[in-house]
């Protein structure tokens, strides 16, 4: 099948985008890009080097099984070579998956009214579609053809106002507010776009990150074609899960 991964020109999460492209890829689908111009992506250079991070460096960064991941997903042509947002078709396309990301320049994504568009075609077109932590913001604000937010009558989970809140209070003497966004956090705007709070799922206590050899640690939440998930951490189980609407689409 072939998937889409829309992303910024900057400052996306590289383990939500690569993990997710490497075992899609892995698993023999298609992957194509989009940026908001066609414009070569680059990931939070924090996430991939660490610096500015301080003492939560190998804590808070992508870890290596994701630098890997990324370092692969960055060097193929489809990378390389992303469509504009302008240029997408969502019936070229089987499925759709967000990738996350905190820093400033996300915005350029989550409050793209075009790629809060086709998103919301994705979704009316009940089509297998994905988002992790901050791109469940973008999900959220897509609409549907009555008006509604894409996800109002979904179950869902998004990066929660837990994690947000203590990154920003662990880093915010030296990083002001890097790790919030926007002043709402996303657990709150997600909700606010639910018909009810209860279909805002939190899962256990995010304590330690999932890898490919065991996804334990990971937690993500599909109903129907949609799965959601919160962090970095969540990231080889949410794309399990996703591969399993894939191969039941």
């Amino acid at each position: 099948m072939h998937i889409l991964i829309p992303l910024p020109n900057h400052d996306f999460d590289p383990t939500e985008a690569a993990v997710p492209w490497r075992m899609l890829t892995k698993a023999g689908h298609k992957v194509s890009f989009a940026t908001p111009r066609g414009l070569l992506g680059r990931a939070d250079q924090r996430m991939v080097t660490g610096q500015g991070l301080g003492p939560l460096k190998f804590i808070l960064m992508a870890n290596k099984e994701a630098l890997r991941a990324y370092q692969q997903m960055t060097s193929v042509n489809e990378f390389l070579h992303p469509m504009p947002y302008e240029d997408i078709h969502s019936d070229k396309f089987d499925g759709l998956l967000l990738p996350g990301g905190h820093a400033p320049l996300m915005k350029e994504y989550l409050d793209s009214s075009l790629l809060q568009s086709i998103t919301g075609q994705f979704f009316q077109k009940q089509k297998p579609i994905a988002a992790i932590c901050h791109g469940v913001v973008l999900a959220s604000r897509s609409k549907m053809e009555n008006g509604e937010s894409a996800l109002w009558r979904k179950n869902t989970t998004s990066l929660l106002k837990s994690q947000e809140l203590l990154a920003w209070t662990l880093t915010a003497a030296w990083l002001g507010s890097y790790y919030r966004t926007y002043p709402q956090t996303v657990e709150d705007e997600v909700k606010s776009n639910l018909l009810s709070p209860q279909q805002f799922i939190s899962g256990p206590s995010p304590v330690s990150r999932d890898t490919e050899a065991s996804d334990q640690a990971g937690f993500a939440v599909r109903d129907g074609n949609y799965v959601s998930a919160r962090w970095p951490g969540d990231a080889h189980r949410f794309s399990r899960l996703f591969l399993d609407v894939l191969a039941g689409a």
